[in-house]
């Protein structure tokens, strides 16, 4: 299932490398692809990758749109 969200967006925006996000997020940079790509991912590697790209939680539906 495909989970739409802006998380390349938003790291380009940045600057950052897709190796670059990994290392913050504590994920490997397959892992950021296939996020990036739109596949699910669990709900704690979302976690992280909000974190490391400067966002708070409560700021999630800025980098992960909700379902439904």
């Amino acid at each position: 299932m495909k989970t739409p969200n802006k998380v390349k967006k938003l790291r380009e925006k940045m600057l950052m490398s897709k190796s670059e996000l990994a290392r913050k997020a504590g994920i490997s940079t397959v892992t950021v692809d296939r996020i990036e790509r739109g596949e699910s991912c669990r709900v704690e590697t979302m976690r992280k990758i909000i974190l490391a790209l400067g966002y708070t939680l409560e700021d999630r539906d800025k980098v992960f749109q909700e379902q439904g």
